[in-house]
């Protein structure tokens, strides 16, 4: 059976607001038990069961501070929805490698997330604008 958008929507808008909250066991307890998760690029590659991004959402929450995502887009399809959306906040440490000093730091963002029968997230998989967070964190000392 097909979930609602708004559903889908509601699952997404919470998984969102427990990263912004900087809660762990929040945002993986809207995994399923067997859940990929992908950043792509990130260097452990996808990960299978909802405590395997656990040192992700850690090293992120610590990098990143005052984060907010603002939904820019969504696409729908039988218990999948892509968002587009642009995270906003300060990078305090060192997101994706790269030495923050506590700089602002705004960047897109695109989900492609598969949801369960139960309207638990089963897959997702995210894209970010590297780009842009280089071009906003130079490194040679600015």
């Amino acid at each position: 059976m097909a979930l609602s958008r708004a559903l889908m929507d509601s699952k997404m808008d919470e998984h969102f607001g427990y990263e912004a909250a900087d809660d762990v066991e929040g945002v993986l307890a809207t995994l399923t038990e067997d859940a990929e998760h992908d950043i792509v690029g990130w260097p452990s590659g996808p990960t299978r069961g909802r405590e395997a991004p656990r040192n992700f959402y850690e090293t992120l929450f610590s990098d990143l501070s005052d984060g907010k995502v603002d939904t820019t887009r969504r696409l729908y399809g039988d218990n999948f929805m892509v968002d587009e959306s642009v995270w906003s906040g300060r990078a305090p440490g060192r997101p994706f490698g790269l030495e923050g000093r506590g700089r602002p730091l705004s960047f897109r963002l695109l989900h492609v997330v598969e949801f369960a029968d139960s309207g638990d997230i089963r897959r997702e998989n995210v894209w970010l604008d590297l780009a842009a967070i280089i071009q906003q964190l130079p490194q040679d000392g600015r």
